[in-house]
Protein backbone atom coordinates (compact mmCIF):
# COMPACT_ATOMS: atom_id res chain seq x y z
CA UNK A 1 0.00 0.00 0.00
CA UNK A 2 3.04 2.48 1.02
CA UNK A 3 4.29 1.56 -2.56
CA UNK A 4 1.24 2.51 -4.35
CA UNK A 5 0.84 5.72 -1.92
CA UNK A 6 4.40 6.67 -3.26
CA UNK A 7 3.75 6.17 -7.05
CA UNK A 8 0.59 8.15 -7.10
CA UNK A 9 2.60 11.33 -5.01
CA UNK A 10 5.47 11.00 -8.24
CA UNK A 11 3.22 10.86 -11.19
CA UNK A 12 0.72 13.44 -9.65
CA UNK A 13 -0.42 16.07 -12.49
CA UNK A 14 1.92 18.98 -12.59
CA UNK A 15 0.49 22.55 -12.21
CA UNK A 16 -0.08 25.04 -15.29
CA UNK A 17 1.84 27.08 -13.37
CA UNK A 18 5.01 25.23 -12.84
CA UNK A 19 4.65 24.31 -16.29
CA UNK A 20 5.31 27.75 -17.59
CA UNK A 21 8.07 28.48 -15.14
CA UNK A 22 9.96 25.40 -16.33
CA UNK A 23 9.46 26.89 -20.13
CA UNK A 24 10.40 30.34 -18.72
CA UNK A 25 13.76 28.40 -17.11
CA UNK A 26 14.54 26.89 -20.65
CA UNK A 27 14.34 29.78 -22.00
CA UNK A 28 17.16 31.31 -19.86
CA UNK A 29 18.95 28.46 -19.82
CA UNK A 30 19.41 28.62 -23.27
CA UNK A 31 19.72 32.19 -23.32
CA UNK A 32 22.53 31.61 -20.43
CA UNK A 33 24.66 28.98 -22.53
CA UNK A 34 24.71 31.54 -25.71
CA UNK A 35 26.29 33.88 -23.52
CA UNK A 36 29.00 31.65 -21.83
CA UNK A 37 28.91 29.95 -25.37
CA UNK A 38 30.61 33.58 -26.18
CA UNK A 39 32.69 33.47 -22.88
CA UNK A 40 34.46 30.54 -24.75
CA UNK A 41 35.19 32.53 -28.08
CA UNK A 42 35.81 35.72 -26.26
CA UNK A 43 38.46 34.16 -23.94
CA UNK A 44 40.54 32.18 -26.91
CA UNK A 45 39.02 29.36 -25.18
CA UNK A 46 37.13 27.59 -28.48
CA UNK A 47 40.31 25.05 -28.23
CA UNK A 48 40.46 24.62 -24.59
CA UNK A 49 39.66 20.71 -25.05
CA UNK A 50 41.00 20.09 -28.72
CA UNK A 51 38.55 17.25 -29.14
CA UNK A 52 34.85 16.03 -28.78
CA UNK A 53 33.28 14.37 -27.27
CA UNK A 54 36.37 14.07 -25.59
CA UNK A 55 38.47 16.53 -23.62
CA UNK A 56 41.30 15.16 -24.83
CA UNK A 57 42.46 11.70 -26.83
CA UNK A 58 42.62 10.42 -23.13
CA UNK A 59 40.23 12.23 -21.20
CA UNK A 60 36.78 13.03 -20.90
CA UNK A 61 37.42 16.04 -18.96
CA UNK A 62 39.89 18.32 -18.48
CA UNK A 63 43.09 18.00 -16.92
CA UNK A 64 45.36 20.54 -15.12
CA UNK A 65 48.02 20.63 -18.20
CA UNK A 66 45.14 22.52 -20.29
CA UNK A 67 45.35 25.29 -17.72
CA UNK A 68 42.17 27.89 -17.40
CA UNK A 69 41.58 27.46 -21.55
CA UNK A 70 39.94 23.75 -20.77
CA UNK A 71 38.21 24.89 -18.10
CA UNK A 72 36.00 27.73 -19.26
CA UNK A 73 35.65 25.27 -22.44
CA UNK A 74 34.94 22.16 -20.14
CA UNK A 75 32.64 24.18 -17.97
CA UNK A 76 30.49 25.42 -21.03
CA UNK A 77 30.35 21.87 -22.58
CA UNK A 78 28.82 20.96 -18.87
CA UNK A 79 26.07 23.86 -18.98
CA UNK A 80 25.01 21.94 -21.84
CA UNK A 81 23.45 18.96 -19.20
CA UNK A 82 21.95 21.03 -17.22
CA UNK A 83 20.00 22.83 -20.14
CA UNK A 84 19.26 19.59 -21.04
CA UNK A 85 17.88 18.43 -17.82
CA UNK A 86 15.77 21.89 -17.77
CA UNK A 87 14.53 20.70 -20.87
CA UNK A 88 13.82 17.46 -19.95
CA UNK A 89 11.95 18.22 -17.14
CA UNK A 90 9.99 19.76 -18.99
CA UNK A 91 8.77 16.93 -21.47
CA UNK A 92 7.93 15.14 -18.27
CA UNK A 93 5.78 18.00 -16.87
CA UNK A 94 3.74 18.55 -20.29
CA UNK A 95 3.30 14.75 -20.27
CA UNK A 96 2.24 14.62 -16.73
CA UNK A 97 -0.05 17.59 -16.57
CA UNK A 98 -3.75 17.53 -16.78
CA UNK A 99 -5.98 17.87 -18.68
CA UNK A 100 -3.47 17.19 -21.80
CA UNK A 101 -2.57 20.48 -23.85
CA UNK A 102 -2.40 20.09 -27.96
CA UNK A 103 0.51 21.21 -28.90
CA UNK A 104 2.42 21.15 -25.89
CA UNK A 105 4.40 18.18 -26.50
CA UNK A 106 5.86 18.48 -29.34
CA UNK A 107 7.06 21.94 -29.18
CA UNK A 108 8.77 20.81 -25.53
CA UNK A 109 10.64 17.76 -27.86
CA UNK A 110 11.89 19.90 -30.20
CA UNK A 111 13.31 22.02 -27.20
CA UNK A 112 14.94 18.42 -25.81
CA UNK A 113 16.15 17.16 -29.14
CA UNK A 114 17.69 20.75 -29.97
CA UNK A 115 19.72 20.65 -26.93
CA UNK A 116 21.94 17.46 -28.23
CA UNK A 117 21.59 18.44 -32.11
CA UNK A 118 23.19 21.99 -30.92
CA UNK A 119 26.04 20.21 -28.88
CA UNK A 120 26.61 18.07 -31.78
CA UNK A 121 27.32 21.46 -33.89
CA UNK A 122 29.58 22.56 -31.42
CA UNK A 123 31.32 18.84 -31.33
CA UNK A 124 31.74 20.00 -34.80
CA UNK A 125 33.16 23.42 -34.83
CA UNK A 126 35.61 22.01 -32.37
CA UNK A 127 36.58 18.67 -34.29
CA UNK A 128 36.99 21.35 -37.81
CA UNK A 129 39.39 23.79 -35.48
CA UNK A 130 36.96 26.78 -35.28
CA UNK A 131 35.70 26.89 -38.89
CA UNK A 132 33.52 30.15 -38.86
CA UNK A 133 30.69 29.42 -40.81
CA UNK A 134 30.02 26.20 -38.56
CA UNK A 135 30.36 28.76 -35.47
CA UNK A 136 28.25 30.55 -36.63
CA UNK A 137 25.89 27.18 -37.34
CA UNK A 138 26.14 27.26 -34.39
CA UNK A 139 25.25 30.18 -32.66
CA UNK A 140 22.00 29.72 -35.46
CA UNK A 141 21.03 26.51 -33.90
CA UNK A 142 20.88 28.38 -30.31
CA UNK A 143 18.83 30.61 -31.84
CA UNK A 144 16.14 27.82 -33.01
CA UNK A 145 16.15 26.29 -29.79
CA UNK A 146 15.33 29.50 -27.76
CA UNK A 147 12.77 30.32 -30.30
CA UNK A 148 10.97 27.22 -29.69
CA UNK A 149 11.29 27.65 -26.08
CA UNK A 150 9.79 31.07 -26.52
CA UNK A 151 6.60 29.37 -28.45
CA UNK A 152 6.21 26.88 -25.60
CA UNK A 153 6.29 29.18 -23.05
CA UNK A 154 4.17 31.39 -24.70
CA UNK A 155 1.77 28.31 -25.77
CA UNK A 156 1.26 26.80 -22.12
CA UNK A 157 0.01 30.45 -21.17
CA UNK A 158 -2.71 30.57 -24.01
CA UNK A 159 -6.01 28.94 -23.57
CA UNK A 160 -6.60 25.97 -25.41
CA UNK A 161 -9.50 27.75 -28.06
CA UNK A 162 -9.13 29.10 -31.41
CA UNK A 163 -7.23 31.19 -32.93
CA UNK A 164 -8.20 34.50 -33.93
CA UNK A 165 -6.68 37.38 -35.32
CA UNK A 166 -6.20 40.59 -33.33
CA UNK A 167 -5.07 42.67 -36.25
CA UNK A 168 -6.01 42.95 -39.83
CA UNK A 169 -4.11 40.36 -42.16
CA UNK A 170 -1.84 42.91 -43.93
CA UNK A 171 -0.50 43.69 -40.35
CA UNK A 172 0.20 40.27 -39.48
CA UNK A 173 1.85 40.08 -42.69
CA UNK A 174 4.24 43.32 -42.19
CA UNK A 175 4.92 41.18 -38.52
CA UNK A 176 5.88 38.16 -40.33
CA UNK A 177 8.44 40.37 -42.53
CA UNK A 178 9.44 41.67 -39.84
CA UNK A 179 10.47 38.43 -38.11
CA UNK A 180 12.22 36.89 -41.57
CA UNK A 181 14.11 40.33 -41.09
CA UNK A 182 15.22 39.86 -37.87
CA UNK A 183 16.29 36.60 -38.96
CA UNK A 184 18.18 37.83 -41.98
CA UNK A 185 20.50 40.54 -39.74
CA UNK A 186 20.95 37.59 -37.08
CA UNK A 187 22.73 35.69 -40.20
CA UNK A 188 24.59 38.25 -41.17
CA UNK A 189 25.86 39.22 -37.98
CA UNK A 190 27.16 35.66 -37.64
CA UNK A 191 29.32 36.65 -41.20
CA UNK A 192 30.79 39.76 -39.77
CA UNK A 193 31.74 37.60 -35.98
CA UNK A 194 33.37 35.21 -38.38
CA UNK A 195 34.85 37.85 -40.48
CA UNK A 196 36.59 39.47 -37.76
CA UNK A 197 38.74 38.97 -33.98
CA UNK A 198 37.73 36.71 -31.57
CA UNK A 199 38.00 33.66 -33.53
CA UNK A 200 37.91 31.61 -30.24
CA UNK A 201 41.83 30.60 -30.92
CA UNK A 202 44.33 32.54 -32.52
CA UNK A 203 45.00 29.95 -34.88
CA UNK A 204 41.34 29.56 -35.91
CA UNK A 205 40.82 30.57 -39.41
CA UNK A 206 38.43 33.51 -40.49
CA UNK A 207 35.73 33.35 -43.43
CA UNK A 208 37.63 35.86 -45.48
CA UNK A 209 34.73 37.93 -46.44
CA UNK A 210 35.95 41.74 -45.85
CA UNK A 211 34.98 42.98 -42.34
CA UNK A 212 34.01 46.55 -42.92
CA UNK A 213 32.07 45.72 -46.12
CA UNK A 214 29.77 42.67 -44.65
CA UNK A 215 29.89 45.61 -41.54
CA UNK A 216 27.78 47.52 -43.37
CA UNK A 217 26.03 45.02 -44.80
CA UNK A 218 24.46 43.88 -41.52
CA UNK A 219 24.26 48.06 -40.42
CA UNK A 220 21.98 47.92 -43.19
CA UNK A 221 19.77 45.19 -42.03
CA UNK A 222 19.65 46.42 -38.72
CA UNK A 223 17.93 49.76 -40.58
CA UNK A 224 15.59 48.04 -42.07
CA UNK A 225 14.76 46.42 -39.39
CA UNK A 226 14.61 49.33 -37.33
CA UNK A 227 11.75 50.57 -39.71
CA UNK A 228 9.83 48.38 -40.50
CA UNK A 229 9.78 47.81 -36.52
CA UNK A 230 8.94 51.77 -36.33
CA UNK A 231 6.29 51.03 -39.09
CA UNK A 232 4.67 48.35 -36.80
CA UNK A 233 4.03 50.63 -33.75
CA UNK A 234 1.87 53.51 -35.83
CA UNK A 235 0.18 50.42 -37.57
CA UNK A 236 -0.89 48.65 -34.95
CA UNK A 237 -1.80 52.11 -33.08
CA UNK A 238 -3.39 52.90 -35.87
CA UNK A 239 -6.20 49.60 -35.55
CA UNK A 240 -6.12 49.67 -32.01
CA UNK A 241 -4.61 46.92 -30.67
CA UNK A 242 -3.05 47.71 -27.64
CA UNK A 243 -0.86 44.79 -26.42
CA UNK A 244 0.55 44.62 -29.92
CA UNK A 245 1.47 47.93 -29.87
CA UNK A 246 3.59 47.18 -26.48
CA UNK A 247 5.06 44.25 -28.18
CA UNK A 248 6.04 46.49 -31.02
CA UNK A 249 7.50 49.34 -28.86
CA UNK A 250 9.58 46.69 -26.87
CA UNK A 251 10.80 45.15 -29.94
CA UNK A 252 12.33 48.98 -31.17
CA UNK A 253 13.57 49.74 -27.82
CA UNK A 254 15.54 46.54 -27.33
CA UNK A 255 17.13 46.96 -31.30
CA UNK A 256 17.87 50.67 -30.16
CA UNK A 257 20.24 49.50 -27.66
CA UNK A 258 21.05 46.53 -29.41
CA UNK A 259 22.22 48.94 -32.38
CA UNK A 260 24.03 50.94 -30.12
CA UNK A 261 26.41 48.42 -28.41
CA UNK A 262 27.12 47.21 -32.01
CA UNK A 263 28.52 51.10 -33.03
CA UNK A 264 30.16 51.72 -30.00
CA UNK A 265 31.84 48.11 -30.52
CA UNK A 266 32.57 48.31 -34.23
CA UNK A 267 34.70 51.95 -33.55
CA UNK A 268 36.17 50.79 -30.60
CA UNK A 269 37.72 48.04 -31.97
CA UNK A 270 35.77 45.13 -30.90
CA UNK A 271 36.25 44.72 -27.18
CA UNK A 272 35.40 41.27 -26.05
CA UNK A 273 33.01 42.90 -22.93
CA UNK A 274 30.90 44.76 -25.75
CA UNK A 275 30.99 41.54 -28.16
CA UNK A 276 29.68 39.74 -24.98
CA UNK A 277 27.04 42.60 -24.62
CA UNK A 278 25.97 41.76 -28.16
CA UNK A 279 25.69 38.27 -28.24
CA UNK A 280 22.91 38.98 -25.46
CA UNK A 281 21.36 41.82 -27.40
CA UNK A 282 20.94 39.22 -30.29
CA UNK A 283 19.23 37.12 -27.88
CA UNK A 284 16.86 39.76 -26.56
CA UNK A 285 16.02 40.80 -30.59
CA UNK A 286 14.99 37.61 -31.37
CA UNK A 287 12.78 37.38 -28.18
CA UNK A 288 10.82 40.53 -28.77
CA UNK A 289 10.20 39.92 -32.24
CA UNK A 290 8.77 37.04 -31.86
CA UNK A 291 7.07 38.51 -28.93
CA UNK A 292 5.47 41.28 -31.74
CA UNK A 293 4.77 38.24 -34.33
CA UNK A 294 2.68 36.44 -31.53
CA UNK A 295 0.77 39.76 -30.29
CA UNK A 296 -1.09 39.81 -33.74
CA UNK A 297 -3.33 36.94 -33.00
CA UNK A 298 -4.87 35.64 -29.51
CA UNK A 299 -6.41 31.97 -28.59
CA UNK A 300 -9.82 32.42 -26.99
CA UNK A 301 -10.96 30.39 -24.60
CA UNK A 302 -12.76 26.82 -25.22
CA UNK A 303 -16.33 27.71 -25.18
CA UNK A 304 -18.31 24.50 -23.40
CA UNK A 305 -20.59 22.48 -25.53
CA UNK A 306 -24.27 23.50 -24.65
CA UNK A 307 -26.03 20.71 -23.11
CA UNK A 308 -29.05 18.87 -24.54
CA UNK A 309 -32.16 19.57 -22.96
CA UNK A 310 -34.12 15.97 -22.16
CA UNK A 311 -37.10 16.41 -24.38
CA UNK A 312 -39.24 14.99 -21.31
CA UNK A 313 -37.81 18.06 -19.66
CA UNK A 314 -38.95 20.52 -22.94
CA UNK A 315 -42.29 19.20 -22.74
CA UNK A 316 -44.64 20.81 -20.91
CA UNK A 317 -47.11 19.18 -18.23
CA UNK A 318 -50.58 20.03 -18.77
CA UNK A 319 -52.16 22.21 -15.82
CA UNK A 320 -55.10 19.77 -13.32
CA UNK A 321 -57.97 21.25 -12.46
Amino acid sequence: MRRICAVNRIVRPVSGNLLRRLALASIIANVGIVVTGGAVRLTASGLGCPTWPRCTDDSYVTTPEMGVYGVIEFSNRMLTFAVGLIALATVLAVLLHRPRRPGLLALAVAVFLGIPAQAVIGGITVLTNLNPWVVGLHFLASMAVIAAAYALWRRIGDPDGPTVAAVPAPLRALARVTTGVTVAVLVVGTWVTGSGPHAGDHGAARNGLDPETISQVHADGVFLLIGLSVALIFAFRAVGAQRATRAAIILVAVELGQGLIGFVQYFTHVPALLVGAHMLGSCLVLLAALSAQWSTRERRPVTPAPQAIPTDAATPVPATA
